[in-house]
């Protein structure tokens, strides 16, 4: 087949290039240049693992090319992917259609001839009937546009993964049997043929899975971290507690990894975003549990600043600390809402000198935060350290002889915030090793 996607960000560039994958001619279009010839040369501009080689792979094949023009990409298929992004409204809980809505119009006015638009971008739910508007309203083929909606379910350092294996299909259509979801059958058949759990239904359900789903992903890791507050008082070990938890099969172990919380570009937004909207259909009450899951979110990361108070005997005036981690989690260079680098930011704040260090999101940490310290060793980061935090659970941290550090920090005192860390060996290389929800 021949497909486009719009949008050519994180979601977009890597639907883009798992498409020419599975075996389609693929046009990513976005309207940024500078992106778009990168992408063109196979490199995509932030890391994601796996995504670089079928970048390479398939723009070297020509199956693969990207380009800035619309006109280019109503051309080129009857079938468009939509990945813009949607982020929460500044001030706001609720989502920022207009990159969205924008894209629509653009691709409408020039889309002349039957085709499939199928957006992926994640919205609050009844956005769907919009686009059909607004695609009715610019392109001249009209009513002969059908709006598909085909949710994602991306998790960052595995979105390859899960675009061509992924753990279930959605697909959303106004009417059953149409032109729109032969198409979408079409292009995804090796994913169903290979025994992918196909779920098709309407758009009101479809545009509801991604933000149900992170939102149960964002209450569940804030139940074990509110177990991990009582644990704290109670003298327990959250740990332990999560693994009892996780073996009865109605709960699982997935997602049952307490510590300093979520973050990112997804759960933090979505949480928030079907807050809002739950709130604008008058059901407000109804997600009464989905906000103390974002308030004990918040409280994770005033956990962690406490306990470090703690540690400095109140005073972070003139100490150093150092920080292990800026990504919001392992396996990306992604610091959207990063627990790790809030509590530095708080740190520094309150008259710390704060060191950060990371294997793959230093340059956007600097970016975000100059008034930081900076290095990439996680050795030598702590170099004459007051405090040390483990903040975001890159693997290699956990291998470090802690044996290595004790002589180069000014007090050997460790705060494990992801509790990967193994304390035993750590103490007795002869640090002070405190953890959230561990007594």
């Amino acid at each position: 087949m021949k497909l486009t996607v719009i949008g050519c960000g994180y979601l977009g560039a890597t639907h883009a290039a798992c498409m020419a994958e599975l075996g389609h001619d693929v046009l990513g279009m976005d309207n940024d240049s500078d992106k778009v010839a990168m992408l063109n040369s196979g490199k995509a501009p932030f890391f994601e693992r796996d995504l670089d080689p079928l970048l390479v792979k398939h723009t070297a094949t020509g199956r693969l090319k990207f380009t800035a023009s619309y006109a280019e990409a109503a051309a080129f298929a009857d079938l468009h992917f939509i990945g813009v992004g949607t982020p929460q409204t500044p001030g706001e809980h609720a989502y920022d259609l207009s990159h969205l809505f924008n894209a629509v119009r653009q691709l409408a006015a020039r889309l002349t001839d039957p085709a499939v638009v199928a957006v992926k971008s994640t919205v609050p739910v009844g956005t769907a009937p919009e686009v059909a508007d607004l695609l009715t309203a610019f392109a001249p083929a009209a009513d002969r546009v059908e709006v598909a909606w085909n949710p994602e379910f991306l998790r960052e350092s595995f979105a390859v993964e899960d675009t061509l294996r992924p753990d279930r299909l959605v697909l959303g259509f106004h009417s059953p049997h149409s032109w729109a979801e032969s198409l979408l059958r079409q292009c995804f058949a090796k994913i169903i043929d290979a025994g992918t759990p196909t779920i098709v239904t309407d758009w009101a359900t479809a545009e509801l899975a991604k933000g149900a789903a992170n939102s149960f992903l964002a209450t569940k890791i804030s139940f074990i971290n509110a177990m991990a507050e009582i644990c704290e008082t109670a003298g327990a070990d959250v740990h332990q507690l999560a693994e009892i938890l996780g073996h009865d099969a109605r709960i699982g172990r997935c997602g049952m990894r307490p510590g300093l919380g979520f973050g990112g570009g997804c759960l933090p937004k979505d949480l928030h975003g079907f807050i809002a909207r739950a709130e604008e259909l008058g059901t407000g009450a109804a997600a009464g549990m989905l906000r103390e899951a974002a308030a004990v979110n918040t409280r994770r990361r005033e956990a962690l600043v406490g306990l470090a108070r703690e540690q400095l005997d109140g005073d972070l005036a003139g100490k150093r600390i150092t920080v292990w981690g800026a990504a919001f989690k392992p396996g990306t260079d992604d610091i959207r809402d990063s627990p790790a680098l809030a509590v530095a930011q708080t740190l520094h704040e309150l008259g710390a000198t704060v060191t950060v260090t990371d294997p793959k999101a230093l340059d956007n940490a600097r970016k975000l935060h100059p008034e930081l310290d900076y290095t990439e060793d996680p050795i030598a980061a702590v170099q004459d350290a007051d405090l040390l935090l483990h903040l975001t659970e890159w693997p290699q941290y956990s291998h470090v002889d802690p044996h290595r550090l004790a002589a180069r920090a000014t007090s050997a005192k460790v705060i494990d915030g992801r509790g990967t860390l193994d304390a035993d060996t750590w103490r007795e290389a002869g640090w002070t090793v405190r953890a959230l929800g561990r007594p």
